[in-house]
């Protein structure tokens, strides 16, 4: 595929977007690869990532190897990823303790144009196809309403945590960060970045390459013999995690660290008139739309098959 500066700038841009969805608990960067159309190229490029790569690095040189492991395409979409994750996982953290229901009002419009777009790619809808949406839906909703595990600093379980939550994070629906906070890992984390913990970051991005790579091959082989199925399993995933996103909640009981600071464990979505406070519903409805409107963009950018 020949692509310009300009086709890298726009995958670069796909890549900041991953990066700011997937920085959020409840939003998957897998959602808006799947959108922007560059989902299964994405897929296909990390399951070809084998040893027989590194023999045509030997014999052929670093231009045929760049070429075959479609480095550019990596290079261009894992800079924008990397750079938006860091710097959106502070601004998130921030908005998410100070401005809930606005942040969770936009991921959730963004969520429910994501169904659309994702569910009409089914070319044909049967009984297995309606059953396997049905079955993905349960599980995402199952799984957003788990309660957080205690935060752990153990390495095994950080390289563990790393190689769950990158599965996550390339699956359309179900949010890696929001798979992080689940197991514990999600301040583990966020403070070793925060403090440039080497040791840590290099143990956890080792079990999500290892994670990642493993994968990608059973997606691959899910998209080439059950095209429809595979569509209707994620289109699933992405609407049962609309009760992650769901702006207005309760708080049934909370969690105290070990510096005496409190935090949700376990919330359940209720209706905004319900709601003890500011329920915030123009400026959340507002939001919701612009998050709608946020995926027409990206599709638009993805017709163009960057």
């Amino acid at each position: 595929m020949q692509r310009r500066l300009i086709d890298y700038l726009i995958i670069t841009f796909k890549g900041l977007a991953m990066g700011a969805a997937d920085a959020v608990p409840g939003v998957s960067g897998g959602t808006i690869a799947f959108i922007s159309g560059i989902y299964e190229e994405l897929i296909s490029t990390i399951s070809n990532i084998n040893l027989s790569l590194f023999k045509t690095l030997f014999k052929k040189g670093i231009k045929a190897f760049w070429k075959e492991v479609n480095g550019n395409f990596i290079l261009a979409l894992l800079s924008g990823i990397v750079i938006s994750y860091v710097s959106f996982m502070k601004l998130a953290k921030y908005l998410l303790e100070n401005h809930p229901i606005l942040i969770w009002s936009f991921f959730f419009g963004l969520i429910v144009a994501s169904i659309y777009f994702v569910g009409k790619q089914v070319t044909k809808w049967n009984a297995a196809v309606i059953l396997t949406l049905i079955v993905g839906a349960i599980s995402a909703f199952y799984i957003s309403s788990l309660p957080a595990m205690e935060n752990s600093d153990s390495d095994w379980f950080l390289f563990f945590a790393g190689a769950i939550a990158i599965c996550a994070m390339i699956l359309p629906g179900i949010s890696g960060s929001f798979i992080l906070i689940i197991l514990g890992a999600y301040k583990t984390l966020s403070d070793a970045i925060h403090d440039v913990d080497i040791k840590k970051l290099i143990i956890f991005f080792s079990g999500a390459i290892i994670g990642l790579l493993s994968f990608s091959h059973a997606l691959k082989w899910l998209f080439k013999n059950y095209h429809n199925i595979t569509l209707a399993l994620l289109t699933g995933f992405i609407f049962g995690s609309l009760n992650k996103v769901w702006p207005w909640k309760q708080t049934i009981s909370w969690h105290t660290n070990s510096e005496g600071i409190q935090s949700p464990l376990i919330q359940k979505s209720i209706s905004p008139f319900a709601f003890d406070g500011n329920n915030q519903i123009v400026f959340a409805i507002t939001l919701m739309i612009l998050g709608f409107l946020t995926i027409f963009i990206l599709e638009k950018l993805g017709s163009k098959k960057a």
